[in-house]
């Protein structure tokens, strides 16, 4: 079994959304830090990591994701605002 994290990343409060799965949390968000992950996260600027949940099983994380990315933007931020209301960047807090 591979670990995976499912991701938010924002560009500010309540601003746009992108919602994303990686094995290796720390290394994607720096590389949509430091744009160099091309697309829709560097057009809009989604840098700040204001949620993210870890998964012992790829598949389930996988499954999470799909799932997340059907869900109306009102449940995506009641989501962020109940672990991060204000909507830190997560990202200093996992480098540490």
């Amino acid at each position: 079994m591979m670990q995976a994290a499912v991701y938010i990343l924002s560009n500010k409060k309540n601003g746009t959304l992108y919602i994303g799965i990686t094995s290796n949390l720390l290394k994607r968000i720096y590389e949509h830090k430091n744009s160099f992950v091309e697309g829709f996260t560097s057009k809009y600027n989604l840098t700040k990591l204001v949620y993210f949940e870890m998964h012992n099983d790829i598949t389930e994380a996988i499954r999470r994701e799909k799932q997340l990315k059907k869900w109306y933007r009102d449940w995506k931020i009641a989501l962020i605002e109940k672990e991060n209301p204000n909507w830190n960047d997560l990202y200093e807090t996992i480098i540490a």
